[in-house]
């Protein structure tokens, strides 16, 4: 079996952590990552691009989403396929508009205090996208391991 056979042949691995939409549950974020690290054995660089990513993420969720009702819970689901790590991270809420956002670089926008988060996943990860689920909204981002 070649190579890239025996690689597809192998079993994706999932991890997903539950939190409900309090601020202080960002603070976990790092450990659950940290742990999704140490399995996949990915780099300093990707492990800041995703702690970065899915801390705005996840308080984007809590805020913006669920509109930070303890009884609304958000979803960090982090799949690796191949050479790419998807996350998704799926909240409760009705969702917004990526493409109606603001330019946080613009002049108007430099001394908000938010605004910044869409703009930062976009820049860090690979790929990033948003759909509407049954349940809300989901942020799909996907980050080359390799």
């Amino acid at each position: 079996m070649s190579k890239k056979k025996a690689k597809s042949a192998r079993q994706n691995k999932t991890f997903e952590m539950i939190c409900t939409s309090n601020p202080k549950e960002i603070s976990r974020i790092e450990a659950f990552l940290r742990q999704v690290s140490t399995q996949l054995h990915f780099d300093d660089g990707t492990m800041y691009r995703l702690l970065v990513s899915c801390t705005e993420a996840v308080n984007n969720a809590i805020v913006h989403g669920n509109k930070s009702d303890p009884k609304k819970k958000v979803v960090i689901r982090c799949t690796e396929e191949e050479d790419t790590l998807t996350v998704c991270v799926s909240d409760e809420g009705t969702g917004f508009d990526p493409e109606n956002l603001q330019d946080p670089r613009e002049e108007k926008n430099l001394m908000k205090e938010n605004g910044r988060g869409v703009f930062l996943m976009r820049s860090l990860m690979d790929k990033v996208k948003y759909k509407r689920s049954k349940s809300g909204m989901v942020v799909e981002m996907k980050v080359n391991l390799h």
